[in-house]
């Protein structure tokens, strides 16, 4: 049975081709570190990113941050060498594989047929999970067939990028509203959010937010936060390291929200008690779903740790 990796509130992504990058990435405030085999990656530089990968792995001491490697696309001629390569040298160091453009419950499959077959030949000591990211049309289409393809699966990932490409709709900088955006009279990537939230609860999974790629717009990336810490979101990428404090506050329970959850369970608790089942506090109801509420803030208390 696969153990699902903790949530990561920030995960900072740094191209495998500059190990200077890797070791900052190592001691920074990131939650989780991926180490990038894919778009950071130029072609020619493909096949010493994966050695410096896997020293990296061997050689950095990366703390309590999860550490994850995201190989390139199954559209592409890199995929297989990317597992083989990495995982046969350092899986022992590699707590999830990020698949990009998922688009079938099949290339969760083929990903988790060839961790399972590495693992038994090189006797790992934990089972490699898979984090897939949702960036085109059909990985948005079967989402549900994605979820349940694998019980490696531990998390779902926004693109915004290729996504807003695959569909055809214009977009500027990644994960940065621009005029497109006013265009359309609301938010125009809120129906492939939701459905990753939803079918990642519905599947006990984890869910991440794309990244912001205007770095020096600290007040552009705590709107995006927001936006989706409100859709139910874990957490949020990040590609440069001053993102980190911003992504870290925004998906992390307020001191108010804190209080408040803790006055909630207390009431209730004592309502319970006295044989009542809702009660009213200030004007307001407290039930059982107020209790759930209450008890999934407390929980991300522990995102981080």
């Amino acid at each position: 049975m696969i153990t699902r990796h903790r949530v990561a509130r920030s995960t900072l992504f740094v191209p495998a081709a500059r190990p200077d990058m890797i070791a900052k990435a190592a001691t920074s405030a990131a939650d989780a570190v991926c180490i990038d085999l894919e778009d950071s990656v130029a072609p020619a530089a493909k096949v010493d990113a994966r050695a410096h990968a896997v020293a990296a792995l061997q050689t950095l001491d990366f703390g309590t941050r999860l550490r994850i490697v995201r190989i390139n696309a199954l559209d592409t001629p890199y995929t297989y060498r990317d597992i083989i390569d990495v995982v046969e040298a350092a899986g022992a160091q590699i707590d999830l594989l990020m698949l990009p453009k998922t688009e079938a419950a099949a290339d969760v499959q083929f990903v988790a047929t060839l961790l399972t077959q590495i693992e038994a030949a090189y006797q790992l000591p934990h089972p490699i999970g898979i984090a897939a990211q949702i960036e085109t049309a059909r990985g948005f289409v079967f989402l549900r067939e994605i979820a349940a393809a694998s019980e490696r699966l531990s998390a779902l990932i926004f693109g915004p990028g290729d996504y807003a490409a695959s569909i055809g709709a214009p977009l500027t900088q990644i994960g940065v509203p621009d005029l497109a955006d006013t265009s359309y009279p609301g938010h125009r990537w809120h129906a492939v959010m939701h459905a990753i939230v939803a079918t990642a609860r519905a599947f006990d999974l984890h869910c991440f937010d794309g990244p912001y790629a205007a770095y020096r717009d600290n007040a552009g990336l705590a709107t995006s936060c927001a936006s989706a810490r409100a859709l139910g979101f874990d957490g949020k990428q990040c590609i440069h390291p001053a993102q980190l404090a911003t992504v870290n506050t925004a998906f992390s329970p307020t001191a108010a929200e804190l209080a408040h959850a803790h006055d909630v369970i207390e009431r209730y608790t004592a309502a319970q008690a006295a044989s009542a089942g809702a009660i009213g506090v200030a004007g307001n109801m407290i039930d059982a779903a107020n209790l759930r509420m209450a008890q999934a803030t407390l929980a991300r208390t522990r995102i981080g740790t």
